[in-house]
């Protein structure tokens, strides 16, 4: 057997995200299993060196996991030869100027999303890479979950006909900090970080919508902070000046609508943080990130409204759970199923579609979205050029 070492510079990883996905669940994950195997007797190898500002964190982290590079100094990562790929899980305002130190350095690339704080720098970054001639990816990681997979079996195979609209509900209870600490951090919520569920969401809408239903092309949102001071991880109270709620409507090409509602004060009343329901003439599915169902045009009820007696139809139970159907039951981490795609990508040239300009669009939805919000209107979104 061969092995054949990526050594990986993962900046960012001592934040929530970052460790938990992307080191724990992915890259170490790949590792435990026996690293990723290339055929022909080749075994790639993840070789990951730890980057950020606190030494401290960085070493705490290193020694837990086993690791034995770790630095706080990224102009000497990458200047290291042996370092292959640059990833970069860092707070968004943070992330443009690294990634082009990277790619300067000949770096492949690949990073959460967004990609950078605005269009204009999420584009400049894809075509920097292209003329680096770096490999270059962006994570998009809700496509990889086995609910949103089932849907799009379902689509691939006909079985909406023609899409007629598509609703998504997202979101959770964010606690304000003083008397429950918050589950997310406190930049979140502060627009001169980069923060916002518009910046962090619309992303994933932009390919979800694309991959499952079509390209979007206009939008109408209106994006609100509905709590307007929080506390910090310090215990300090802050205001929040990034919007913690966007509702929008999305035009699809072909004429499809597109509802979705992104908030980090909503209490759930529904399966999963995620649900996704696509209706067309021919049939509907419900996907959360785990579970789907679905119902034929042939096996549509038909309801007939009448407030003044009880629902005599038990709705929910008119649906057929769609099947994973070869998959055994058995899901890897969304994150890490992209990982080991991306790496198969890098070494192998294997096919790639999730780059840097996937990630401009994403970008550029939720920069539309927010000029949608501030002028009160519908705005149309252009497809973003390579």
């Amino acid at each position: 057997m061969t092995v054949r070492n990526i050594r990986i510079a993962m900046n960012g990883v001592t934040g929530r995200m970052g460790h938990r996905q992307h080191l724990v669940r992915s890259v170490l994950a790949l590792r435990e299993q026996g690293g990723i195997d290339a055929g022909d007797g080749v075994t790639l190898w993840p070789d990951p060196v730890l980057v950020g500002r606190d030494g401290r964190k960085l070493a705490a982290l290193a020694a837990r996991h086993g690791i034995s590079c770790w630095s706080t100094d990224l102009d000497a990562v990458l200047a290291d030869p042996a370092v292959e790929v640059y990833f970069d899980a860092q707070v968004t305002a943070a992330r443009e100027a690294a990634v082009r130190k990277a790619i300067a350095a000949g770096k492949h690339v690949y990073c959460e999303k967004p990609t950078a704080a605005g269009h204009a720098g999420a584009l400049a970054l894809a075509r920097l890479a292209e003329r680096a001639g770096v490999r270059h990816g962006v994570v998009q990681d809700k496509l990889f979950l086995p609910g949103l997979r089932k849907l799009k079996r379902l689509a691939d195979g006909g079985f909406f006909g023609r899409v007629l609209s598509v609703r998504g509900e997202f979101g959770y209870w964010v606690f304000e900090g003083d008397w429950q600490p918050a589950q997310r951090p406190s930049w979140n919520y502060r627009a001169h970080d980069g923060g916002g569920i518009a910046a962090d969401m619309f992303p994933h809408w932009e390919y979800v919508l694309r991959e499952l239903a079509g390209p979007v092309r206009a939008v109408q949102a209106r994006l609100v902070t509905h709590i307007p001071c929080r506390w910090d991880e310090r215990g300090a109270a802050y205001e929040a000046t990034a919007d913690d709620a966007a509702y929008a409507v999305f035009e699809l090409e072909g004429g499809a609508i597109a509802q979705f509602n992104s908030s980090w004060a909503v209490r759930v009343h529904r399966d999963e943080l995620l649900e996704l329901q696509i209706d067309g003439t021919e049939g509907s599915a419900v996907a959360g990130l785990r579970t789907c169902r679905a119902q034929h045009r042939s096996a549509t009820p038909r309801p007939v409204w009448d407030p003044d007696l009880p629902a005599g139809q038990d709705f929910r139970a008119q649906w057929q759970e769609v099947p994973d159907n070869g998959d055994d039951g058995v899901h890897p981490n969304a994150f890490k199923a992209q990982w080991e795609l991306f790496l198969r990508h890098v070494a192998l040239g294997e096919p790639w579609r999730f780059d840097l300009h996937a990630g401009a669009r994403g970008v550029q939805l939720a920069e539309l979205a927010r000029r949608s919000s501030a002028e009160g209107r519908r705005v149309a979104v252009p497809e973003s050029a390579p």
